[in-house]
This record gives structure tokens, sequence and C-alpha cells, in this order.
């Protein structure tokens, strides 16, 4: 192997290695290469780019000493890969499970997490979601502040512990997708801008400028982010990316990075013979998202939908601030669990202008949509971390739960929603200069107290126990009212498993009636009718079709054969199947 570094304006460029300083000669695509004469497998080694440096790789695979220091060299083929019959998950049917490595367990890192996989195939979860593992300045942090995206953060265990963690998930038929940040670095420990021109200054983002996707020698930094996606796929046997903030990729180029992305995605998967899969997080409710590349899209396997989980959260809450007042009554969550995005073209009163395009529900599978009750953002960015569980009725959560788990998108539950966990999940950092930690602590407070929070109410984010306060607590699965809601998860998941009619992804299929006067909620499935009682009364809900049995029911209770007119305790869901037995 050559070393290897992409500096197409740089004069002259060495390499440090071996406590020798080597000079690098150019190429004709500004690479700048030097014999590595073999290096061994943790060889530390850095970059000078016209006296600069000495820095990072940018492609860096392993920072055993902190996103700071030297490189090292990497040797993939020292793993010994024990997922040979892997044949792959495709999204269409997966239940999702999003996790954070630092917190998932108490020990925080990809060995400990994956000593609580087996508790993922008991629930009935085919995709793990981990959020970003790119290499961060500090131990412990969400991870969007990653400024190596090609390395593995070592406080979880580095390159390695992620193969393993990867080979236990595939052991047990568990796909792995990896939360990585094209649009973006952190604030500490980023030298790319002194090796290469990664960022434009032509394009903003609210991080600052954006990355360098249309300007002059912008095709190196697309390669970059195309050989980031490789690495995690390929070499590191991953099954999906789910892309943060596209909206950010800002970039005017008559072949968008995200179609040239997904394009070369698919051929990594024909070659490999096993799906693989792109999420996009995108705020532009705009379905050219997941249309396939061949009808003029993007080409993006799927997309999250927060508009679902706006609605829910809104009609179960009552919470009507910020982005949650255009949401909150029966009639848009039927709008929501129909058509997928809310606001489709029609006007939004939070962002004060028409917002979205319809979803072409004859052609668009539900599946596309990965829509959640709570995620890592929708949890975190509230000042204090709370999750649902706390303040709300129990009997709510198991008709948002309900809900979810039997819509004809792909469903994603946040780690510890399972069993309503108690525990808070806060925004938390580590960074080790305390003018950047003051900064940040200091900002936090600040944009919860234009908010009419007391800042004595919002926990530090570089405060410790602030990180160590946010872990599972997994005492609780065994323990009332969590071991309920857990068997609750697990029999809805088993149901969406079951029965086809109720993991049905055509949405021109699926029909939504809501009584907003009497807080009902009945949803079409097929063969299935799904019933939810929101008030506090008994409530009596009128179907179209006798019922024949209860298939499940997250109070005591089931209604008489043959009723075309069920009367629902209070607060409460039932899956009911309706008409003739099948033949």
């Amino acid at each position: 192997m050559d070393f290897a570094v992409w500096a197409p304006t740089a004069g002259e460029v060495a390499v440090h290695v071996d406590g020798d300083e080597r000079p690098m000669t150019r190429d004709g695509d500004g690479w700048w290469r030097a014999p590595a004469g073999g290096p061994a497998h943790g060889t530390r080694y850095a970059f000078s780019v016209d006296g600069a440096g000495p820095c990072p790789d940018p492609r860096s695979l392993w920072q055993p000493d902190g996103v700071h220091a030297r490189s090292a060299v990497y040797d993939h083929a020292r793993h010994a890969w024990g997922d040979a019959g892997w044949a792959g998950r495709p999204l269409a049917g997966a239940v999702i499970y999003e996790l954070h490595v630092g917190t998932f367990t108490p020990a925080g890192t990809l060995a400990g997490a994956a000593e609580r996989l087996d508790h993922l195939v008991d629930l009935g979860i085919t995709h793990v979601e981990l959020m970003p593992l790119a290499a961060f300045d500090g131990t412990h942090g969400w991870g969007y502040d990653g400024v190596h995206l090609w390395a593995v953060h070592e406080p979880y265990g580095g390159p390695d512990a992620l193969k393993a963690f990867v080979d236990a998930c595939h052991a047990r038929g568990l796909a792995v997708v990896l939360d990585v940040v094209y649009n973006h670095l952190g604030p500490s420990g980023n030298r790319l801008p002194q090796i290469a021109p990664y960022f434009a200054g032509h394009h903003h983002t609210p991080w600052g400028a954006a990355v360098n996707l249309d300007g002059p020698h912008s095709d190196g930094v697309r390669e970059w982010i195309i050989g980031n996606a490789r690495s995690w796929l390929v070499d590191f046997h991953l099954d999906g990316l789910r892309l943060d903030a596209v909206h950010a990729l800002r970039d005017d180029r008559a072949l968008h990075i995200l179609e040239e992305l997904s394009a070369e995605v698919d051929a990594w998967s024909a070659a490999l013979g096993r799906p693989l899969s792109l999420i996009a997080e995108s705020d532009r409710n705009d379905p050219a998202t997941v249309t396939p590349r061949a009808a003029g899209g993007r080409g993006i396997h799927a997309q999250w939908n927060d508009d679902l989980h706006h609605a829910l959260h809104a009609l179960l809450t009552g919470e009507r601030h910020g982005y949650y007042g255009d949401f909150g009554d029966p009639a848009t969550l039927a709008h929501a669990l129909t058509r997928m995005f809310v606001h489709d073209g029609g006007h939004s009163a939070f962002r004060g202008r028409r917002h979205g395009r319809p979803v072409d529900t004859a052609t668009t599978p539900g599946w596309r949509f990965v829509c959640s009750l709570q995620t890592h953002d929708q949890v975190g960015n509230r000042a204090r971390g709370d999750r649902l569980s706390p303040a709300l009725d129990p009997r709510l959560l198991r008709i948002g739960a309900g809900l979810l788990l039997s819509a004809p998108s792909t469903p994603m539950l946040f780690m510890g929603e399972e069993w309503a966990a108690g525990t808070p999940w806060c925004y938390f950092t580590s960074f080790p200069d305390p003018e950047l930690g003051r900064a940040v602590s200091e900002g936090r407070r600040g944009e919860f107290a234009g908010h009419g929070w007391d800042t004595e109410d919002v926990p530090d984010p570089q405060d410790p126990a602030t990180f160590t306060g946010s872990r599972l607590d997994w005492g609780e699965r065994e323990r009332e009212p969590h071991a309920g809601m857990l068997a609750w998860y697990r029999a809805l998941i088993a149901l969406r498993r079951t029965q086809p009619d109720i993991a049905d992804p055509r949405l021109d299929r699926v029909r939504c009636a809501v009584d907003d006067d009497a807080g009902t909620i009945v949803v079409h499935r097929g063969g299935f009718r799904v019933v939810a009682n929101l008030a506090e009364e008994r409530r009596t809900v009128g179907l179209d079709a006798p019922v024949r049995a209860c298939a499940l029911a997250s109070e005591d209770w089931g209604p008489e054969e043959g009723t075309v007119a069920p009367a629902l305790p209070a607060r409460s869901l039932a899956v009911l199947a309706v008409g003739d037995a099948p033949a």
C-alpha cells in the first residue's frame, strides 16, 4: 500500500511516519502518494500540507489516541468475518430500533450493546439503527459532532468492536444501519480545511460553510463521501445508512449527490448479493427523495417522516407549541396515516407558508417512510430530555404504540421506548476544551430561556451527570408498569409479523375514519380495523363490517362477536378482525 492524501491545491505534501518526514509525489488527480513500505497495523502517521500540520488522515479508519492525534494504519484483513451466510434484510417489512451506544448499556460500548441483542430479537426487531459512530472530540456525546467520518469512535471500541457487533447482529438475523453525517463536521478536531477545499464559501448551513459538493474541486469531496459510504457498507458489512439532514447537502449540480450515492449503493448491493439501504432525514416533505431514479427521483430507499410523529405526539400530549401547532386533531393523524405527509403542499402556520408535496399513494409504498413515536431528536431536543412515559397516561402510550405499529409505514422505536423507560435522554457533550464546553452549555441554556424555561431546569450538557443520567435502566423491564408495556410492544410487533394485512404498505388501501367530538379513530387495514378511543369515557365505535374476533386489545376487553358497534373502554385500542373468516 501507499500513503495517500487528496490535496489538489497544495504545493507540497509530506507524510510523517516512524519519526520520519517523507515527501510525497503528486499525481494528475490531486492525490499525493508516498510508498508505505508495508507499515504494521497500528503504525501512526499524519500529513503536512504546505507546512500546516501534521494533520490526521481525512480517510483515517482508526484514531486510537483521539481526534487530534495521528492516524493509525488499520488492517481490515485481521478480522475473520463470521457472516458468510448473511443474505441481508430489506427495509420492506422492517421494524427498526434506534440506539445510542454510549447510553444503551452501563458499559457504553459496542461490546456492551452486543450483549443486549437477544432482547431486540425477542422484541421482534429486524434492523438496529446506530446513532453516529464517527470519531469526535471527547468521550461521550450524541455523535453528530464527528470529525473523522471514516473512523469508529475509540471509546465505543474502535473499528474492531464495530465488526464484532455486526457479526453478532447478523448471527441473530438483525440488519445494522448506521447514522452518518455528511452535511457538517464538529467544532473540535476538524482539520480538513488545512488539507483540501472540503467546504464551500458559496453555500451555508446552520453549522457554517456547507460541504463543497458543487464548487471547484468538489469531485474529490464527493468521492470522499461516496468512499465513506462504501467503507461502511462493504468493508464493515453494514446493511444501510441513515443520512442526517440531507436538506443541508447544498448541491446545485444536475446530478445531485443523493442520486449519485444511491446509484453506487445499488451497484454495490448487486455485487454483494444482499440488500443495502439508504434512509434520508429530510425536512422538505418532498416525495422525490424516495422516488426511484428511473422515475426522476433521488432514488433513496426510505426517509424519516416526522409528520406522523408530530401528529401522534400532539394528539396524545395536547402540546401545541412550535411545530406542534400544525398538528393535534384526529383528522390530522388520519391524513398522516393515509398520505404520510401532513404538509403536502398546504399551508403551515409554523413556517408561515405552504410546505411539501403530496405523495402518490398509488405508486409509493408506505414502507419508504420511517415513522416513530419517539426518536433521539424528539426526546433529546426537549429541555430536560423527557420521554413520553413519565408524564403520559400509560393507556395513551399504548394507543400511540398501537397506531404506529399497525400503520403502513416502517415503524422505528427509540431505545427503551418498548418498556416505557423512566430515564430521560438528554443532550450531552464532553468537549475537553473548556471554552468550547462553556459555549455549548451557555448556548443550550440560552436557547431554552428564549422559550420561557428557567435555565436551572435545563441540564448542563457538559456535566457528566447529564450523560450518566441518560443511560437506560435495564432493571425497569422486570417491574410494573414497564413489564406490561414491554409485553404490549412485543404483542403488537408479533401481530404485525404474522398478519400481512397489518404490515401491508399499500397506502391506497388504507382508510381512516375519525370522530373529533367522540375522540375515536378507526383505521382500515385489510380484514382488520384498528380502533382507538382517546376519551376518558367508554365510547361506541361504528364499524363497516361485523366483528369476527379481537386480535389484540390494550385493556382486558373484547367485543361481542358479530357486533358492528363495539363499545371501547376509555383510552384504549383494539385490533379487530372483521367480516367473514378467510377461506
